[in-house]
């Protein structure tokens, strides 16, 4: 089989724990491109903290952010796909984070939004490069577009105030967790419109690029890409990926630390 999209995760798939790219899978990921493979980012990431990657591994196309609520060119701006919470769910959202004292962060397409600062914008800046805009969330609703929040999680009492958010909101939000083996102790609660997944936003840029998903090949390892593993033609798990997802795979490559990307695109694609 020949596979023409490639769909890769970044954190814990590309990046590892030193948030570096290796050299085997950066070199595995340009022959792949050269081969005629089209290549794209898949991740729970707002667009602006995949600049860099993009950049370095000089993928020019369409990428799924935020877990599957945006396809988009990050070059163009163009979106192919797009779903937003809704503005009253955001209204709804603002008002529980306030009546509750819960912090979450805020994202557009384009900005990240916080009402104050605290060790999570300090891990947005020096891991992920982002700026955050600071404001009262009270009129946000109003005036953005809101695609994604995300509630981060180290303390029990930051996990207690997210399960009192999830009960509230379990059957208008969707929820995915994410972690990075930069702060291996940090959960990150993606939270998006019901309607969300990295599997549908699959559906969309392989419909769009005329490749039928037969012809994809997907490497992730975390639970937010086990909806990609039911549609993909052929689904790899990373070695480091909870049993969860290495239980739905169709292969199992190495580990983040040990290539498991390249070894994978050296196995299917070259």
């Amino acid at each position: 089989m020949k596979y023409k999209l490639l769909l890769v995760d970044i954190d814990g798939t590309l990046l590892a724990r030193d948030g570096k790219i290796s050299a085997g899978d950066r070199d595995a990921l340009a022959k792949a491109c050269h081969s005629g493979t089209k290549v794209s980012l898949s991740t729970g990431r707002v667009p602006q903290a995949c600049l860099a990657i993009i950049n370095q591994l000089s993928l020019n196309g369409y990428h799924i952010f935020f877990d599957g609520a945006l396809i988009s060119n990050t070059e163009t701006d163009e979106e192919i796909y797009v779903k937003p919470i809704s503005k009253h769910l955001v209204r709804q959202i603002v008002d529980f984070v306030h009546l509750n004292q819960i912090n979450i962060d805020l994202y557009s397409a384009t900005r990240y939004f916080i009402e104050r600062e605290t060790w999570t914008s300090d891990i947005r800046r020096q891991f992920f490069g982002l700026q955050p805009t600071i404001m009262d969330f009270t009129q946000l609703w109003l005036k953005e577009r809101i695609i994604k929040g995300t509630l981060v999680i180290c303390s029990a009492e930051e996990r207690a105030k997210a399960d009192s958010f999830r009960l509230q909101f379990k059957d208008s939000l969707s929820f995915s967790w994410t972690k990075t083996p930069a702060y291996p102790d940090v959960d990150f609660i993606n939270v998006v419109d019901p309607e969300v997944s990295k599997g549908k936003a699959l559906e969309a840029l392989a419909s769009y690029m005329g490749i039928p998903l037969t012809e994809v090949m997907v490497i992730g390892d975390g639970t937010n890409d086990i909806s990609l593993f039911a549609l993909a033609g052929l689904s790899v798990a990373m070695n480091n990926a909870p049993p969860e997802v290495k239980a739905v795979a169709n292969y199992i490559t190495l580990d983040v630390d040990h290539g498991g990307v390249a070894a994978a695109i050296n196995r299917f694609l070259l």
